[in-house]
């Protein structure tokens, strides 16, 4: 069976309760959303999102966890916290993450193993820097990254993965639709050689996916949704991404 398909949106350091009305927008223009859809708002706005969600079939997430159930780490949500709150995906491993907070494959994957235990579905997230790519790195360090930062227990159930180039997040730069095709033909190869489901697993593109680009995107093989930065923050924006995902099923 093929998976369904994901659009996901990272609201990253932004919004606050006044913009929880794009949600509000998101429903009404979605009621029965043809794709999964999920929203990783900032951790604060996950539990009054949740309220204006309601029934609607929308799920959240959050942007981070800690490694561990609790403890002294000033600052730290953990996975418990996040499902406590409403949360039912967790994003881990983003570039931003890698790059700002020296986060390493090693972190992510024991992130990954919390959040697996607090029943959240993980979005790990791979991808080079434009020095990388230029080098020729980059299925090399993409494997590396896919070896280092999922954990055993990782299975089509609990886990997705993101493509995120890291040159083109937030830049208006897209890789060519054959870099795509390419890496993700590799992810699905790689964790097909670990993974006894991969076929199953969802695994996402993003970088400066737009509701122009989108279609064209979701018609590359193995791209099963996209995770979504700034273009999620308005909902005629990533509307427009997630009707493209619903006519590519």
């Amino acid at each position: 069976m093929a998976p369904r398909k994901l659009a996901a949106g990272n609201w990253k350091m932004n919004g606050d309760l006044a913009a929880l009305a794009e949600i509000d927008l998101i429903c009404e223009a979605h009621p029965e959303p043809g794709c999964e859809v999920l929203i990783c708002p900032p951790a604060v706005l996950i539990h009054p999102m949740k309220g204006r969600v309601g029934s609607h079939a929308i799920v959240l997430g959050g942007q981070d966890c800690h490694a561990n159930a609790s403890g002294a780490h000033t600052g730290d949500i953990s996975a418990a916290q996040l499902k406590d709150i409403g949360a039912d995906y967790v994003i881990l491993g983003h570039s931003e993450r890698r790059a700002d907070h020296g986060e390493t494959d090693a972190d992510v994957a024991a992130k990954a193993v919390a959040a697996h235990g607090a029943g959240l579905t993980a979005i790990i997230c791979v991808g080079e820097t434009e020095a990388q790519r230029d080098a020729g790195e980059t299925l090399a360090v993409i494997g590396a990254q896919l070896a280092g930062s999922l954990p055993d227990r990782v299975n089509a159930a609990n886990t997705v993965i993101a493509y995120e180039p890291v040159w083109a997040i937030g830049t208006g730069r897209t890789p060519t639709d054959q870099q795509i095709a390419e890496v993700h033909a590799f992810m699905r190869e790689e964790l097909g050689a670990r993974f006894s489901d991969a076929g199953e697993m969802r695994l996402l593109y993003g970088g400066s996916v737009k509701p122009g680009n989108a279609a064209e995107i979701f018609t590359i093989a193995h791209v099963d949704g996209a995770l979504v930065g700034g273009a999620s923050l308005k909902a005629a924006d990533f509307g427009g991404i997630i009707a493209a995902l619903e006519a590519a099923r």
